[in-house]
């Protein structure tokens, strides 16, 4: 695939992902008032035809067509009106958009993967006739199936007359040049910019491949009803590549007369059959279109022009620049050879290059943010389809869906929302309304989604007002099923909830749909801590249960404080230090099995010597001489024994490479390394990890 090719697929999956996505949005939107309004209905017209064109650009035949018939009904409704539907027909109209977004969605999948598309694609497409026939009645159903087939038909026969408009433009493209039929749609697209009425022969460019056979013998034709509507169209299509010739026909009114009598007056009185005489169907459609579309630009089209679509991979080049500035800038004014020196002007000039670094550095972030709208709405789709499945009447509701992560973040949460959502719905929400009466509860269940800035972090929960977790059953299910490493009486409350987030834990005695697999939740803690996240949950029985991730703002840039254990230098990020404090030998006690504790806030927390954990020759080994760092990562929380704080920075995570995943580097409570002023490299801790790395190297 070449670069030109490439780049157009590109902006085709964006651009249809992202209509397919608003249209998720409008139609649940429009489901919970009960109807499509007269915005919707355009706005759905508008994104069919989108979706139609660029997928027949691009020879994406089963989307094309899904997008045409779908486009077919909305024409039907815009003319007629939603008032002409009942209730259980706009109920089934709803069911049939969801399927149809859903399909297209699976179809553009294929795209995206490089699968190839489907190809029987005929009951899905009857689905939709027989539901437009179903509310314009028998024969305007025929009239308007008629209407792909009828363009095919008299396109032959007219070939010498085939405008009915005074003044025709006739339009020859480069031999050879393929894709006549897409080339004639995609100049008349350009052409509905003008603003003038025109129509055009043959007039189903668009969706028949066959009429580029008409069109490389007889040419393109434009109508147009003055002479300067015609002239001003010439201006564009000059300009237009692979046109070979063009020129303007005056036609005389015995031609015209031929043409008029047989088609005119039932377009005129008979909506439905418009289809069947293209022509002068098509002559008004650009205006109609037009309107309800830049009263759309009116209120939305300075942010429009205000935006534009970035690769990701070139912010992620952007970032790496801007990191490496960040270190060098770092490296020159910590210069050893500088220490001592009383340079004024330089301490000056490096100050603004600092500020000026740091303004870098915010900015280039900023573009890599993106709010979690995306991920949130997605999840209104499938408590829509869980309420109805399971018959459970549930609403979503979504707080603070503007909070801004990184776009990588933010790709990384969208599958753990999910399962803990699927999770609330299937096991959170009672079975039936009278369950929910009887424990004082409103009939219909509640999840809420909400998402908050903290700091360096974005704290997201999702919280249901369902049944809660029996902390007894899960520790007699986690028991049998031999995920236990101490006796169950010792186990609190937190401990137990913990359990839920176990691998192949599952408390439902059956397979279903959603869950039962004893996959999932594990699933979820573990690409939550992937992002640098961790995952609680909070339950009371009978009240409900919440699930809370604490989320890194980005990956790229954090705070983090060096730490040194003799001469060599760690990071630990700033959010998992709780407190760091001085103690005494005498402060430490032993357990049970001889590990090291020590009493913080009224409890007691193991001791963890890094000196010890990496086998470290050179760093303090009694506790009065060093100090030691409360930390805290996911349900772990410790502390860390070093010799000495450095210092809070900013510092700029490198991964590791690759070849050190051979030696399970990661599993030893080191997830990346950053690049220290003075160009020493300091390794950053994973304090999940390190917890588990020590408990290793105790067992």
């Amino acid at each position: 695939m070449d670069n030109g090719t490439g780049s157009l697929l590109e902006t085709y999956l964006f651009e249809t992902g992202t209509l397919l996505e608003q249209l998720d949005e409008l139609l649940i939107t429009a489901e919970q008032n009960g109807d499509f309004t007269e915005d919707n209905v355009n706005e759905i017209f508008r994104s069919m035809h989108t979706i139609k064109g660029s997928s027949a650009m691009l020879e994406f035949n089963s989307l094309m067509e899904i997008a045409h018939h779908i486009e077919d009904l909305f024409f039907y409704i815009r003319d007629n009106g939603m008032d002409t539907l009942t209730s259980d027909q706009k109920s089934e109209l709803f069911n049939l958009m969801f399927s149809s977004v859903d399909k297209l969605r699976e179809e553009v999948g294929k795209v995206e993967s490089s699968e190839p598309l489907d190809t029987n694609i005929d009951g899905f497409i009857q689905d939709i006739n027989n539901f437009l026939n179903k509310i314009s009645n028998k024969d305007s159903g025929a009239a308007a199936e008629s209407a792909v087939e009828a363009p095919a038909a008299n396109g032959t026969d007219a070939a010498s007359h085939p405008i009915d408009a005074p003044y025709a433009l006739q339009i020859f493209f480069d031999e050879g040049c393929g894709m006549e039929n897409l080339r004639a749609f995609m100049l008349v697209t350009a052409l509905q910019e003008i603003g003038k009425p025109f129509n055009f022969y043959p007039d189903d460019v668009e969706t028949n491949s066959e009429s580029s056979e008409y069109i490389i013998e007889n040419g393109f034709f434009l109508g147009f009803q003055t002479e300067e509507d015609a002239e001003s169209a010439v201006a564009h299509v000059s300009t237009v590549g692979n046109v070979r010739s063009y020129e303007i026909l005056d036609l005389t009114a015995a031609q015209k007369t031929e043409e008029v009598p047989p088609q005119p007056e039932p377009a005129q009185s008979a909506p439905p059959e418009a289809p069947v005489q293209p022509v002068p169907k098509k002559a008004p459609a650009p205006e109609k279109d037009k309107k309800p579309a830049s009263q759309s630009s009116g209120s939305h089209g300075s942010a429009k022009q205000s935006l534009i679509s970035v690769n990701l991979s070139k912010l992620d080049s952007l970032m790496a620049i801007v990191g490496e500035i960040v270190i060098t800038e770092s490296m020159v004014t910590s210069s050893p050879e500088l220490q001592n020196l009383k340079l004024d002007s330089f301490l000056k000039s490096a100050r603004q290059l600092r500020k000026l670094t740091d303004d870098l550095q915010d900015i280039s972030m900023s573009l890599r943010m993106v709010s979690v709208a995306s991920v949130f709405q997605k999840m209104n789709r499938i408590v829509r389809d869980m309420s109805k499945t399971l018959k459970r009447d549930t609403k979503l509701t979504i707080i603070g869906e503007n909070t801004e992560v990184d776009k990588t973040i933010v790709d990384n949460i969208g599958d753990p929302i999910m399962h803990i959502v699927r999770n609330a719905m299937d096991h959170g929400i009672e079975e039936t309304q009278e369950e929910r009466i009887a424990a004082g509860k409103n009939p219909q269940g509640e999840i809420i989604l909400s998402a908050e800035h903290t700091g360096s972090e974005v704290i997201i929960s999702i919280k249901d007002d369902g049944r809660g977790v029996n902390p007894d059953a899960v520790l007699a299910k986690a028991a049998a099923q031999g995920l236990l490493t101490k006796p169950e009486e010792e186990y609190s409350q937190k401990e137990i909830l913990a359990l839920l987030l176990a691998p192949g834990f599952s408390t439902n005695t059956e397979v279903t749909e959603y869950s039962g697999r004893g996959v999932g939740m594990d699933v979820v803690k573990k690409n939550v801590e992937s992002v640098g996240g961790v995952i609680s949950i909070s339950s009371e029985l009978g009240k409900g249960s919440c699930f809370t991730l604490k989320i890194p703002l980005t990956l790229a840039i954090v705070d983090g404080m060096e730490i040194s254990v003799g001469d060599s230098i760690f990071t630990i990020p700033i959010a998992n230090i709780r407190q760091s404090f001085k103690a005494k030998e005498s402060d430490v006690v032993l357990d049970a099995a001889g590990n090291e504790m020590i009493r913080c806030m009224d409890d007691y927390y193991p001791i963890i010597r890094l000196r010890d954990l990496y086998a470290m020759e050179e760093g303090c080994s009694t506790i009065d001489d060093g100090i030691l760092m409360w930390v805290e990562s996911s349900d772990k929380s410790y502390c860390l024994f070093v010799d000495e704080l450095i210092g809070e920075q900013q510092i700029v995570v490198k991964p590791l490479p690759s070849y050190l995943n051979n030696f399970n580097i990661q599993n030893s409570g080191i997830s990346g390394c950053t690049i220290l002023g003075d160009g020493n490299i300091s390794l950053i801790l994973d304090v999940n990890n390190v917890y588990s790395a020590s408990q290793n190297m105790f067992f």
